[in-house]
């Protein structure tokens, strides 16, 4: 029971450090006034915000100190990187010390390997304390990485909403408080423990609340951020995000005590002498799944390997079938990862997807002071995190999905509790006819591999709102186009950023995710390289060719539509290759998430 508690303060206290240690997604809110105090160029700008991306190619090295270290020293270490990155930043930019541009460009890259540190030591946490229930863990805290705008708007705003320089020293100084808070839970981990089926039931529904919870969190960042202009309103409003983010810390209290009902509590009332909800005939459950799903399977045979005999000829067939996945869970190291095409096309999924919306969200200051929208770039940034999380939060779809088809079992024993005890019969007959009950239950069982969609075919999904965004801003520069697009590139590159995780694990095995995922991340910082020197092209030329060329400080600005139209146009048709990888990365996978999906029903019948 107690193990039980101290796992999940090991979750809240994750959550913590990830609601505070996404630092690089304020960028845009300081952007501007860095460009101006080092009297820089939009190209030497985007150069500052590689360098902050180019930390997650160093990865590795957290990982490889997890293994020398202590779980809580690297947390410290990934701490003290950002309080020496973002730290001295706030000296250059409050104009205390003067340094070389080079300078500033390593503190960036420091301050952008606090980050990926961070990330790893959370990552290690979910994995380690939650293994049944590991993506719905990783999808949870991730997702509050993308609320850290948000948050750190609201506490600059209550400090001195006009100072914008606020927010390298909130970046240096709160991750360093957020890892001390979190230091008592982390030192006092629970051991590993095998989970029966209902505990593992009970976390699952756990984290449902939990993400209703995390849902209102979001949606009170988002509708009442406008409202923090004002100081003393932003200190209201803070102090209820941060009752919102703590609430969980009763979890822990709710779990002992339910345990401790169940142990003591002895109600006869509730005492079934017989059938229960779990106590079904595995035999009859799997002669009805047969019968429901045999036909289906027979009739269909052809659709479920589209690409058969026939299909093989051609160049797409043999796209298609080269190589393919067909296993899910197999360990590929490193050399045998980069020989596979599946990797490369999430690779390339990855690269045209997810990282460029998070290029765009570095821009996300210069794109909207050229619009002529430069008072509300707080407003657009909080925007682009409160989507993004909900992004997040939305990638543990297809696992509660699963939880779906596990009620399907429930209904199936409850069926057959209905039809051996007189007394429901009963009971069901007033309200719900056992015929109803049974055809609903038949229906459920009918449509549960449909319901289990790949994760890859998810990963498609999501990153269709993002050419959509990007033609909509070339096609139109008002203010209601670039709100629209900025909602759905956060949505789209959230949902990304999160399951990618479960998807390298489950593609190429769990236990060199550490190593995989950080060759995939490899993509990042050379997205952020290419992308950002294509907008920063395109906006220095416009301020060059135009008649707006505006000198701020020294720095020069680009006001219009043009200085980013070009720019939009080919990130759209970039994002478009993306989802054309992410389609083929789901058609060449879908039959190994098939196969495993029925050994795994086969596994929980029996």
């Amino acid at each position: 029971m107690v193990g039980q508690s101290r796992k999940w303060m090991i979750l809240i206290a994750t959550t913590c450090i990830q609601a505070f240690a996404g630092t690089n997604f304020d960028f845009s809110s300081y952007s501007s006034t860095l460009k101006s105090v080092l009297g820089i160029s939009q190209l030497q700008l985007n150069y500052l915000s590689v360098a902050s991306d180019m930390g997650k190619a160093f990865g590795w090295c957290s990982g490889v100190s997890l293994m020398c270290l202590p779980l809580w020293v690297v947390l410290f270490m990934a701490a003290f990187l950002g309080v020496f990155g973002y730290g001295v930043q706030w000296l250059v930019i409050k104009q205390v010390i003067t340094l070389p541009y080079f300078l500033v460009f390593v503190l960036c890259l420091v301050a952008g390997c606090s980050i990926c540190w961070f990330n790893t030591v959370c990552f290690v946490l979910c994995i380690r304390n939650f293994p049944t229930n590991r993506a719905l863990a990783l999808s949870l805290t991730i997702g509050f990485n993308g609320v850290s705008a948000a948050l750190y708007t609201l506490i600059a705003n209550a400090i001195n909403p006009d100072d914008e320089t606020l927010y390298l020293f909130l970046n240096a100084l709160v991750p360093l408080l957020a890892s001390s808070l979190a230091l008592v839970p982390i030192l006092r981990q629970p051991p590993l423990q095998l989970l029966s089926t209902d505990t593992t039931g009970r976390d699952s529904f756990v984290f449902f609340v939990l993400n209703v919870l995390a849902v209102f969190t979001g949606l009170y960042l988002l509708l009442l951020n406008s409202l923090s202009s004002k100081a003393s309103r932003a200190r209201i409003l803070l102090g209820g995000a941060l009752i919102l983010l703590l609430l969980p810390l009763c979890l822990p209290g709710i779990v002992c005590g339910r345990s401790w009902a169940r142990r003591t509590v002895h109600t006869p009332a509730f005492c079934l002498e017989g059938p229960t909800f779990s106590s079904f005939d595995p035999d009859d459950f799997d002669q009805l799944h047969k019968e429901l799903i045999g036909n289906d399977r027979n009739n269909n045979s052809s659709s479920v390997n589209p690409f058969s005999e026939t299909n093989k000829e051609g160049l797409f067939g043999m796209i298609m079938e080269k190589g393919r996945l067909t296993v899910l869970g197999e360990e590929h190291p490193a050399r045998l990862l980069v020989r596979r095409l599946d990797f490369w096309l999430y690779y390339v999924a990855y690269f045209c997807g997810g990282t460029i919306g998070l290029v765009y969200s570095n821009n996300l200051g210069q794109i909207a002071q050229s619009l002529g929208y430069y008072s509300q770039i707080s407003a657009i940034v909080t925007l682009y995190s409160s989507f993004s999380f909900f992004g997040r939060l939305l990638s543990a779809a297809p696992d509660f999905m699963r939880e779906y088809v596990f009620t399907a079992n429930c209904v199936y024993s409850v069926y057959k509790l209905a039809s051996t005890s007189p007394a429901i019969v009963r009971l069901f007959a007033c309200k719900l006819p056992l015929l109803k009950f049974d055809n609903l239950c038949r229906y459920i069982l009918r449509t549960r591999d449909k319901l289990d969609f790949a994760r890859t075919g998810w990963l498609a999904i999501a990153v269709v709102p993002t050419p959509i965004a990007f033609f909509l801003l070339a096609a139109s520069g008002g203010e209601a186009a670039l709100l629209a697009s900025t909602a759905m590139i956060g949505l789209s590159s959230g949902f990304i950023f999160a399951a990618a995780v479960s998807i390298t694990s489950e593609l190429f095995g769990p236990n060199s995710v550490s190593v995989n995922h950080n060759i995939l991340i490899t993509n990042i910082p050379i997205g952020s390289f290419l992308y950002g020197l294509l907008a920063a092209l395109v906006y220095d030329s416009n301020v060059k060719s135009s008649n707006q060329e505006n000198l701020l400080e020294e720095a020069m600005v680009c006001m219009g539509r043009d200085c980013y139209q070009q720019t939009f146009i080919w990130w759209g048709c970039i994002s478009l290759l993306g989802l054309i990888s992410s389609l083929l990365l789901f058609l060449r996978t879908r039959l190994a998430y098939y196969g495993y999906q029925r050994n795994r029903g086969r596994t929980q019948v029996s």
